[in-house]
């Protein structure tokens, strides 16, 4: 597991998967130009916008060059399942710059203070086996007030998700499945590497997770997900009861568990490597025994 030179300023490229975002994206990327070290690329994949998106971002292209607009055609939904993960790796596809070091997932609805990339990569210099980092994500609740989205040790998440070069070819990549922001940092700690958000350096996003869809769709979602990764039931029906007490309450934890039993019923296909499988219920069930693990 080789370091970036930590003297040298970092070459990253950015994919931003983007549908109906005109109210935010504007923000989004001016707060990246603002950035201390600018990426190579950034790639904004317009996944069917109605709402003016992609000729927001066309307009803004002008004046930042290393940004790439890509258009995908409107499938007429929102996929919650596979649709952004889907645009990513259609961006990734689509990345002329080829020798970079580090690749980032941004949300189209997230801004970012001047210094983030820059601290961020000072984490990635101080731990050579960290292969998948970002930002704690924030965003502002009902009073106004700073608040920040809850998150496992062990997880990054997908509004802002950072690479290693190195990481990113041992795990191969993306994969348009459900649950994919999950079976990365799975594949990631399998191959020895580590993941985990910087509590210090901060994400703000202007909508909460999940509030596109509304809430109840993203529990099911997230549930799905699960089955997709093979759960373990009981690790599930613990976090199930957990979610419960987290907003939107109940909802949480019925939704997720509507979702997740859903996969059984409808017998939906799950992640096909049983290797990714056994290590995740191992895992969970070291965990549900106050054991170490990587499932904190």
């Amino acid at each position: 597991m080789n370091s970036a030179n930590p003297g040298k300023p970092k070459r990253y490229v950015i994919i931003t998967p983007v549908r109906d975002e005109a109210r935010y994206i504007e923000e989004t990327v001016k707060s990246v130009a603002q950035q201390t070290i600018v990426p190579l690329q950034w790639v904004i994949v317009d996944d069917g916008s109605t709402d003016g998106t992609g000729e927001i971002v066309e307009q803004l292209s002008k004046q930042w060059p290393w940004i790439t607009l890509l258009h995908r055609d409107n499938r007429g939904y929102r996929d919650a399942d596979t649709g952004a993960i889907g645009a990513f790796v259609a961006g990734c596809r689509s990345l002329h710059c080829t020798d970079w070091e580090f690749l980032v997932n941004l949300d189209g609805d997230i801004t970012l203070e001047p210094d983030y990339f820059e601290r961020c990569f000072e984490e990635f210099d101080q731990d050579p086996s960290l292969g998948i980092g970002g930002g704690s994500v924030y965003y502002f609740n009902g009073a106004e007030a700073l608040e920040v989205e809850s998150c496992a040790e062990f997880h990054v998440r997908g509004a802002t998700k950072i690479y290693r070069r190195a990481c990113w070819d041992t795990i191969g990549g993306q994969a348009e499945v459900p649950g994919w922001d999950t079976l990365d940092e799975v594949k990631a700690h399998m191959a020895g590497w580590r993941v985990r958000s910087f509590p210090h350096v901060m994400a703000l996003h202007r909508r909460p997770t999940g509030q596109a869809g509304g809430g109840w769709r993203d529990s099911v979602k997230n549930g799905r997900a699960d089955y997709f990764l093979g759960y373990h039931p009981v690790f599930m029906l613990v976090k199930c009861m957990r979610r419960v007490f987290i907003k939107p309450y109940i909802l949480n934890g019925v939704g997720h568990l509507c979702g997740f039993l859903g996969g059984y019923l409808r017998r939906r296909p799950q992640v096909a490597d049983q290797a990714v499988i056994s290590y995740v219920r191992r895992q969970q069930l070291r965990r549900l025994l106050f054991l170490e693990s990587t499932w904190k």
